[in-house]
């Protein structure tokens, strides 16, 4: 028998993207819970004082950075500055993500190309730029915030379900690409989660309601920890051999 599993995170470092708040937030403290030592992408640093105290409670390093992923440059520069100060880059979790809903008829251009160009674009690249770090190191942990919304259909949510289908698939391909540099690329893909950017669907009784029905196993609304115990398991040494995968976290909503 070999060694037990570890979820130790012990000396590693991590970026989360869209840290400033919701389920950023959690990820980065429960990360950090576990060990790592925690970079947060953020679009506006002044934005970021809850979560870096919720990182720098489990008595770990915590780095701000501006890091909008619609600036590609900012992108490049945060991950290159999370690596430099932190001293490498073994973590890196593309939580930020966007979905204005309309119906399909009623889309706009502009929706459009920023749901797409925040979820999959900005996706991509940080991506991109974390592997070129990761890869001379011979070693690192990419996770990607899914959706449920990427195996089923809501309606009113076509281009966020397109964009999120796109993360699942887009995980497998990178975990090709790059699992002969030791980097595993795995996603997430939650369930309604109580968060800010949930917050005004669910203050809607009926569609709370509805939403609790659907999640037909547990009949619960999820709550940001039941993401990142997912996001922190993938990312430790436990999960080595996973790769390419997309983790459901939706209380059985899809098992229906």
């Amino acid at each position: 028998m070999g060694p037990l599993p570890s979820f130790d995170l012990e000396g590693r470092v991590a970026l989360v993207t869209g840290a400033a708040r919701g389920l950023g937030r959690a990820i980065a403290a429960a990360l950090a819970h576990a060990g790592a030592d925690v970079a947060l992408g953020v679009r506006r640093l002044e934005s970021a004082a809850e979560a870096v105290a919720a990182v720098e409670a489990q008595g770990r390093r915590c780095l701000p950075l501006a890091m909008d992923v619609l600036d590609l440059g900012q992108v490049g520069s945060a991950v290159g500055e999370a690596a430099a100060q932190l001293g490498r880059l073994d973590i890196l979790v593309n939580n930020a993500g966007l979905g204005p809903p309309n119906l399909a008829v009623d889309v706009t251009l502009e929706d459009f190309e920023l749901t797409v160009d925040v979820n999959l674009k900005g996706t991509f690249f940080a991506s991109q730029a974390a592997a070129r770090v990761m890869i001379p190191q011979g070693s690192g942990r990419i996770i990607n915030l899914s959706s449920q919304a990427g195996f089923v259909a809501l309606p009113g949510e076509s281009v966020y379900c397109m964009t999120k289908a796109g993360i699942a698939h887009l995980t497998r391909c990178l975990a090709v690409e790059w699992g002969a540099h030791g980097i595993t690329v795995n996603g997430v893909a939650p369930t309604f989660i109580r968060t800010p950017g949930t917050e005004a669907a669910l203050s809607d009784p009926g569609f709370e309601r509805d939403v609790i029905e659907r999640i037909a196993a547990l009949h619960r609304i999820g709550e940001p920890m039941d993401v990142a115990g997912a996001v922190v398991f993938l990312a430790s040494p436990a999960a080595s051999l996973i790769t390419g995968t997309t983790i459901l976290v939706d209380g059985g909503w899809t098992a229906r």
